[in-house]
């Protein structure tokens, strides 16, 4: 049964996600810090890890296994507000996308397709998370649905109950502003088991399977 799953979303110890204003130059909006202990190339897997391998890479390895397709939200693509500018703007990640699949970018306003040679496509959408993700579930073909981020599209799927599986990523760092996940989801907890492991380097993995 495919699932709709989170992946390595790092929290502050005060429970950010984010900053409030991302820009051009501060993706992550002011709370780069949470990135601090973060290879991203685990990503693609553990053989792309320079040594030490840690136990911190090889649960971060997991973010892409049986996955089909992508959904984030408007602020995790780009740094534009409103109506999409002709700036030729194709995401943070250069030529070579890590998502490899389709991406749903959720937008209010319309923009074109973009579509890489290594598979990855992003799409702009406008729905709710139950039409965007039932978009999402055609498009990865029996795979598993991401929900990307940031803070804000995992909340409202969250509250909208479609959630299956988190990997939260506890730092040991309080950034004291910032968005949040957990805004308006008191109790979200209770349809989940939740289990918790700290590794070597201090970081708290979380693991939240809805309950069945």
């Amino acid at each position: 049964m495919p699932r709709t799953r989170v992946h390595n979303l790092n929290i502050s110890l005060d429970g950010y996600s984010a900053g409030d204003h991302v820009k051009l130059d501060a993706p992550i909006g002011g709370a780069e810090q949470l990135f601090s202990r973060f290879d991203g190339r685990a990503i693609h897997g553990v053989d792309q890890v320079d040594s030490p391998f840690t136990f911190d890479h090889a649960l971060t390895s997991t973010w892409g296994q049986g996955v089909g397709a992508e959904i984030m939200g408007r602020r995790k693509f780009g740094p534009q507000v409103g109506e999409w500018p002709d700036d030729g703007w194709r995401g943070w990640w250069g030529d070579e996308p890590p998502f490899r699949t389709p991406v749903f970018v959720l937008t209010h306003h319309p923009h074109p397709t973009i579509d890489f040679p290594n598979g990855t496509s992003f799409r702009f959408v406008d729905g709710t998370p139950e039409e965007v993700l039932h978009l999402a579930q055609e498009a990865a073909g029996g795979g598993d649905v991401r929900i990307g981020g940031g803070p804000s599209t995992v909340r409202q799927f969250l509250q909208a109950g479609l959630i299956d599986f988190m990997h939260l990523v506890i730092v040991p760092i309080t950034l004291g502003k910032g968005v949040s996940i957990w805004e308006g989801t008191s109790g979200i907890e209770d349809a989940f088991t939740v289990e918790s492991i700290t590794s070597p380097s201090g970081l708290v993995h979380q693991f939240w399977n809805l309950r069945r």
